[in-house]
């Protein structure tokens, strides 16, 4: 069997989480590869409003078995409060969620670091969540982070003392005010991580794999927030893109099998960072209000834009993405005229369609093709052959230009809002 990789090709936002539970039904394993609780992953269904950041979107199907692969930072604290949320809604996470011993944990005063290098960048902050995931990261690649497989080793307090002092160091010598009085409940939560299913994930996913056992890795934020081929330095701490499925899983580039794309019929950004086609009069508020842009984790109003084709079409390069699925196609139907952008034009005059290493340090301005509006969908079509011919002639637009067909279309935030 193969596994398939569902990741988003804008910057974040773009809707994995219900589409991760559209297609749950076809496997017998999600996992997630990357990201923390800076991710938002929101679920419709039975008239219920569930937004996940580190537990895989699976979880409410039973019948599946939902991992936390080692390529994710974990929050304990975050975890045991996602978890007590779902069995209030009478899931079941203890039976169907495994966790990578090797997924490094986010202490408290990561996120203490993250608020003190935040203030330190002053005007040049990248906008973090403030979660921690930063410094978490950076102490994985120095070599010194706390892992999930440690709380269970007899020494885990003094490993957690030596690093929340060199924590400490850092803190001081930035001059950051600071109060840490998270420690209690990070203790109790990480008691409660304990009497969870606590796994070697790299042998798990392949064993799956070699019983015929189908698996959807889960990315989380978008590729262009990808550490390496994002909006440096406005990037997420991991990579974004299919080879961190196979950092975050421990799975050989072989096994890979479809791809899929998820995109927005439009652009949305959360944070500070280049967006050639944001909206920032009337049309860009009418976007945000229609689409409800608001961050599932911050809460924070989302900067809206036009379909940068451009950026779509070197997320779906770099990906290798083999299916194409477009979100939110609705918010775009309260427009009578839409635009593209297909190009960009350089402070030098010169148009580009190519997103270069130095178009982060200027201005660019983006060349608009025009598309008429398909109107508000009174109900769900049966098929993609019946959508409005509009819809289907911006469909066609967008599959001609990044070479790979469009095979689901979302028309609301509902399970059943989702025409494939």
């Amino acid at each position: 069997m193969k596994v398939d990789i569902l990741l988003g090709l804008q910057w974040g936002d773009e809707g994995k989480g219900k589409i991760v539970d559209f297609l749950a039904p076809k496997y017998t394993v999600v996992a997630r590869f990357q990201g923390g609780p800076n991710a938002g992953h929101t679920l419709e269904f039975d008239g219920m409003k569930h937004v996940l950041h580190q537990i895989p979107s699976g979880i409410f199907r039973k019948s599946i078995a939902n991992v936390i692969g080692n390529g994710v930072v974990l929050d304990p604290v975050i975890f045991q409060r996602e978890i007590m949320a779902l069995e209030d809604l009478q899931a079941d996470p203890r039976q169907n969620l495994y966790i990578s011993k090797k997924a490094q944990l986010i202490l408290p005063t990561h996120r203490l670091l993250d608020a003190a290098y935040e203030k330190a960048k002053g005007k040049d902050k990248i906008g973090s969540t403030l979660k921690g995931i930063g410094p978490t990261y950076q102490d994985k690649i120095g070599r010194q982070g706390l892992r999930v497989g440690d709380i269970v080793m007899p020494d885990f307090n003094e490993r957690y003392e030596a690093l929340k002092n060199k924590h400490l160091e850092v803190l001081d010598f930035l001059k950051f005010d600071y109060e840490l009085d998270e420690e209690k409940p990070f203790f109790a939560a990480i008691e409660f991580l304990r009497g969870f299913t606590l796994i070697d994930s790299e042998y798990f996913v392949n064993q799956k794999l070699k019983e015929g056992n189908s698996v959807l890795a889960e990315g989380a934020q978008g590729s262009l927030l990808d550490i390496d081929f994002g909006s440096y330095p406005f990037v997420t701490s991991s990579n974004t893109m299919v080879a961190g499925a196979c950092t975050g899983l421990g799975i050989p580039p072989a096994v890979v099998g479809e791809v899929y794309g998820v995109f927005k019929a439009y652009c949305t950004r959360v944070g500070s960072g280049p967006f050639p086609t944001e909206l920032h009069e009337a049309t860009g508020e009418k976007l945000r209000e229609v689409g409800h842009e608001f961050g599932a984790t911050t809460g924070r109003p989302r900067r809206t834009g036009w379909l940068d084709l451009p950026a779509l079409k070197y997320s779906v390069m770099i990906n290798g993405v083999t299916q194409l699925f477009m979100m939110k196609a609705d918010v775009l139907g309260h427009f009578d005229e839409i635009k593209v952008c297909t190009a960009y034009k350089l402070a030098s005059g010169e148009i580009t369609d190519k997103l270069s290493f130095e178009m982060m340090n200027e201005e660019v301005e983006p060349v608009y093709k025009s598309f008429k509006g398909w109107g508000v969908f009174a109900d769900v079509p049966g098929s993609l052959d019946e959508l409005p011919f509009e819809l289907n002639n911006y469909i066609r637009y967008i599959e001609q230009e990044t070479g790979v067909p469009v095979k689901l279309v979302s028309i609301g935030p509902d399970r059943t809002e989702t025409i494939s």
